[in-house]
């Protein structure tokens, strides 16, 4: 059964690190996923094999993004967590940070290139300028769909799971 454990929160750390987050990450998020209830950072560092610092730096990112939650015990003074099961509330979490001022801040720096190179503005060759004319457009592009998709997964949300489950096996 460990074995099995082991390659699960393995397999939560590719993934976490594949996205652009800590491997830590994914692998504190596997070990609370797998846990019947909350737990320690003492029980964390055991179960992960991470440092109490990463542990405690990856804990707020991950409740920061909605991923697990602090969870408190009466009279007791350690800090639990406990993971987000409900996937659709921890995507509308992640869609919410994606809505955040460091996303808008990159996305602003692609429009603001993009406006610049349009413009003619730096000493750029006729063939470098339509490149990243077209690097900086495509990516604005991808920038403006995904800022679509968020915004229509949380309306989606909104009609309940059984809504959105029967209209994402409609596009399938």
């Amino acid at each position: 059964m460990g074995d099995i454990k082991s390659d699960f929160i393995e397999g939560l750390s590719g993934i976490s690190q594949f996205w652009g987050l800590p491997k830590g990450m994914g692998a504190i998020f596997a070990v609370l996923y797998l846990a019947p209830a909350a737990l320690s950072l003492d029980e964390l560092v055991a179960q992960s094999g991470l440092t109490k610092g990463a542990i405690s730096a990856n804990v707020r990112g991950l409740t920061r993004m909605g991923l697990i939650r602090p969870v408190n015990r009466l009279g007791d003074r350690k800090d639990y967590y406990q993971a987000e099961t409900d996937f659709y509330r921890a995507i509308r979490a992640i869609l919410q940070e994606r809505q955040s001022g460091e996303f808008d801040r990159a996305v602003d720096s692609v429009t603001q290139t993009l406006r610049r190179l349009e413009a003619g503005e730096g000493d750029f060759a006729p063939p470098e300028r339509a490149l990243l004319t077209e690097r900086a457009r495509a990516l604005k592009d991808f920038f403006d769909t995904l800022d679509a998709l968020a915004s229509a997964i949380s309306r989606l949300d909104s009609l309940g799971l059984n809504t959105v489950q029967t209209v994402l096996k409609i596009l399938k």
